[in-house]
């Protein structure tokens, strides 16, 4: 495999899907884990990302979790180069907009799509510019579908940067779903001339059974359409890498697809987490639900706290939504009781917020003063500055290390310090994201949940989440390795889509 490319700008590939959750992100983690373990030097990048789930890097910068999860696969540091355009949903109709890792301000989408993302088109291609500059590749993610013909005017992320970038563009679909053949023509069929000019072909995704069994349909679409199809990847279980747009678990299921390994001492212990709106950064119970013996599941009903050894108050987007939500679906009364009985209660950011005695929000909810839980001794205030850092510490004995996003400042007023948060018997409230991540002081933290629940529960002794987390994205670079036709996919990052790709009637509308 040639090492680079010529004329000193690097090689490039757009993931684009056929739909939201086709898999675009893990495919695009998997290229780069493949690229760079072939001695490639390969960035990821995405210009604009819908997420909730987000991440800081060590410039201070906040990017999608999904975007730092690539990096990792790449072996690189991230950086705000790799995703310029992050939007975090408040609402049905608005986000705040997060430019180059900071805040702008909140825009309704009818505002963001009506002029202001055209307007960053030049950013987001100067990010690019520099990644290629950079880098031997850099392999991005589209969103949803290139073929949304009521946004292909203001688009930056799909066809847009394709056309702008002349990135060739390798159309995923989940085939589990059903449809993939209609789906994967259709998008090729609602883009125009010039768009389809750079989709060089499709990666089937999540496959079961026998693939000899499938190709006839991948000969029939290659006639129709002159594409190839790249791979057929098989349907895997377990690879819990982390999401970007959303929570893929019924609201009652364990943590993804994860299995859970039995556990080390004679009991398990059950972590429920609140599914609270707008949650963020759900990611941060991953590392409990990697702990064999521990069940992670997310729930919505007081009862189900019942059984619980912790409940997780996790990060959200709406603190005070989030409040309100808790009291009217009788979650508050019960988070209550479990403080009364000495029963673990974990808050994370916006969850620690809500433990807290009052809160003061005039940027997010603009709701002014609002009664908390009342079940830790804090205080907040939302600030317009977000805070965006990567604290380093120490907890129960063991180093720890986290990042923090978020407007409120909290005034803590008693307690015993935890974090940067505090603790009052069985009640622990932090603002750290990630903090559980840290192998020492989740081993620690989970035997104090495991005393104060009485279970005879035993963390493993070797269980290394970052270990973990690299075996994962092997998995998914072996999976291009082994499932893809590599050498055409080289072809295509250093070449672009091939010349002479036919027009499919009837291309988008005028």
């Amino acid at each position: 495999m040639s090492r680079g490319t010529s004329g000193g700008t690097g090689g490039g590939l757009l993931v684009a899907g056929t739909t939201s959750d086709a898999g675009k992100s893990v495919v695009t983690a998997g290229i780069c884990r493949w690229l760079v373990r072939q001695g490639v030097k390969v960035a990821p990048f995405k210009a604009q990302n819908m997420s909730l789930n987000s991440f800081v890097t060590q410039e201070g910068a906040e990017i999608g979790r999904a975007q730092a999860m690539q990096a990792q696969a790449a072996r690189v540091e991230p950086t705000a180069l790799m995703n310029p355009v992050l939007l975090k949903p408040g609402s049905d109709r608005s986000s705040q907009v997060v430019l180059m890792g900071k805040p702008v301000g909140e825009m309704s989408a009818r505002g963001y799509h009506g002029g202001r993302q055209e307007q960053l088109l030049g950013t987001v291609l100067e990010c690019l510019a520099e990644l290629r500059g950079t880098y031997d590749a850099v392999i991005c993610e589209g969103a949803g579908s290139p073929a949304e013909i009521n946004l292909r005017r203001t688009d930056i992320v799909n066809m847009g940067i394709a056309r702008n970038a002349r990135l060739p563009v390798l159309v995923v679909g989940d085939i589990d779903r059903g449809g993939v053949f209609a789906s994967f023509f259709g998008t090729v069929a609602l883009l125009s001339p010039e768009d389809q000019e750079f989709v060089a072909g499709f990666l089937v995704n999540k496959f079961r059974g026998d693939v000899s069994l499938l190709e006839p349909g991948l000969d029939m679409l290659e006639s129709l359409t002159g594409r190839r199809t790249y791979g057929v990847l098989p349907f895997q279980h377990g690879l819990g890498i982390d999401e970007e747009d959303g929570l893929r678990v019924s609201l009652r299921g364990s943590v993804r697809e994860s299995e859970v390994s039995a556990p080390v001492g004679e009991d398990i212990l059950r972590v429920a987490v609140c599914a609270i709106p707008l949650m963020s950064n759900f990611t941060d119970v991953d590392a409990l639900a990697a702990e064999p013996g521990v069940v992670v599941r997310f729930v919505d009903r007081a009862e189900e706290l019942v059984d619980a050894d912790l409940v997780v108050v996790p990060g959200t987007r709406g603190t005070v939504r989030a409040l309100e939500w808790l009291r009217e679906r009788g979650l508050a009364d019960a988070l209550a009781r479990r403080a009364a009985q000495g029963r673990p209660v974990l808050g994370i950011c916006g969850g620690f917020q809500i433990l807290g005695e009052h809160i003061e929000d005039e940027v997010e909810s603009r709701a002014g003063q609002v009664e908390g839980l009342g079940l830790l001794p804090v205080r907040v205030r939302f600030a317009r500055e977000k805070t965006l850092t990567r604290p380093v510490g120490e907890a129960l004995g063991e180093p720890v290390e986290g990042y923090e996003i978020h407007h409120g400042v909290a005034q803590v007023t008693g307690g015993t310090p935890f974090l940067d948060g505090c603790r009052v018997g069985e009640v622990w409230g932090t603002h750290w994201h990630g903090s559980l991540e840290s192998d020492g002081f989740r081993r620690a933290f989970l035997r104090e949940v495991a005393a104060a629940a009485g279970r005879r529960f035993v963390p493993a002794a070797d269980t290394s989440f970052g270990s973990l987390r690299e075996e994962q994205l092997d998995r998914l670079g072996d999976l291009i390795e082994e499932h893809a036709d590599t050498d055409a996919l080289w072809r295509l990052i250093e070449s672009g889509a091939p010349t002479g790709l036919p027009f499919i009637p009837p291309g988008a509308p005028a």
